[in-house]
């Protein structure tokens, strides 16, 4: 397969990297699992937004560029290859909105994107439980109707950018007699309404990226549901569909760690285990392999395609690449790569660190790979339930 880009592609590139050029940071920003780094982040998506690249397959009259996915695509690419700040915002930008543009009314759409696109929103995830992580059909916390009110009462965890975000979408069980993926329905509420506590959860690096939500007798209007109540799970497996599929992990990311990897180990080879290349060369391989694919699976999509049970397999080969990508690093940096990030002679080497320890969760979040591997046996290969 042989990429070959319009007149149009090649000036939307060169329009997105004379941005870039100009409007990147020059100094690292804090991390967004701070309260100093979320603000931070929050500023630049308002910076992109005032390019109107901060959601540039959107329609136009809704703060996009109205791009498709090959264009998206691109900006990806460009945006990976500047350093441009990580997306504080994706929860939004990559998962809720295309899910809003489906499902949405359009009163919800005009009352959601246009601020979610000018980071005046930042959105929190709210989808597991204690009893009910990867799978979803078993959520408990409740949303009983009230006249033209839903009552929330339980609990979510894991909950991503949840301490310092301001709205957050989420699963909650309407009807109480329901079981599985019945009786579910789509909720978005805001995080500052009576009743909720959010405890921040730390990582592997220390920092609150999760966090427990409770919710005691929570008001939220019914016109903030998605979709018909009790209806939730479509709307949910529309979100996770993004979340495992195209958006949530652009082919540039890894494009940019497998660059970043080659000229690590470039400065390592005299120290480095030289076995280890073959790993580098692998990282490179896989990233361009999962580009070419996602470009294949955009122009299907361009062509009125479906994305089905087969984000399944896009999600388990991106998640363990990354892993794959990440413990190479390690390996080549040795002894060294143990300096944590506030660490003072840490330098470039934090970031590798930091980027394995992330790269723990990939197999876990987004739905676990093991589940991943039943969906794809029972729906994709047609093999019986265990």
């Amino acid at each position: 397969m042989r990429l070959e880009y319009t007149e149009r592609q090649t000036k939307f590139r060169a329009e997105i990297r004379e941005w870039l050029a100009a409007n990147v940071p020059s100094h690292e920003l804090k991390s967004f699992d701070t309260k100093e780094g979320f603000e931070e982040h929050r500023e630049w998506e308002r910076k992109l937004h005032s390019g109107r690249w901060s959601a540039v397959t959107w329609p136009t009259e809704l703060g996009g560029r109205g791009c498709d996915l090959i264009e998206w695509l691109i900006f990806e690419e460009e945006y990976w290859r500047a350093g441009a700040p990580l997306r504080v915002n994706q929860n939004g930008i990559f998962l809720l909105a295309p899910t809003l543009m489906e499902y949405g009314t359009e009163e919800q759409k005009k009352r959601f994107l246009p601020r979610m696109a000018a980071g005046d929103d930042l959105w929190a995830q709210g989808w597991s439980e204690p009893g009910a992580g990867s799978d979803m059909a078993a959520i408990r916390c409740k949303a009983v109707r009230d006249g033209d009110h839903y009552v929330i009462n339980g609990q979510k965890t894991w909950s991503t950018r949840a301490v310092f975000a301001d709205w957050l979408f989420g699963l909650f069980r309407s009807d109480p007699e329901s079981s599985r993926h019945h009786g579910l329905t789509f909720v978005l509420l805001p995080l500052n309404l009576p009743g909720i506590s959010i405890r921040p959860i730390k990582q592997l690096n220390g920092l609150p990226g999760f966090a427990e939500i409770f919710f005691d007798d929570v008001r939220v209007p019914v016109e903030n549901r998605m979709g018909e109540e009790g209806q939730g799970w479509n709307v949910a497996m529309a979100t996770a569909g993004f979340e495992r599929g195209l958006m949530l992990r652009s082919p540039g990311r890894f494009q940019k760690t497998s660059k970043d990897l080659i000229e690590l180990y470039k400065d390592n080879r005299e120290t480095a285990d030289p076995s280890i290349s073959d790993a580098v060369v692998k990282s490179w391989m896989d990233s361009e392999a999962y580009a070419l694919s996602t470009y294949a699976t955009a122009s299907r999509l361009r062509k009125g395609g479906h994305i089905g049970a087969e984000a399944s397999t896009n999600k388990i080969f991106w998640s363990e690449m990354d892993l794959a990508m990440n413990e190479a690093a390690m390996h080549i940096l040795g002894p060294s790569a143990e300096l944590m990030t506030q660490d003072g002679e840490a330098g470039e080497i934090s970031r590798w660190l930091d980027g394995f320890l992330f790269s723990q969760a990939g197999p876990i979040y987004a739905g676990s790979n093991e589940i991943q591997r039943n969906i794809i046996a029972e729906r994709m290969l047609g093999l019986p339930r265990s």
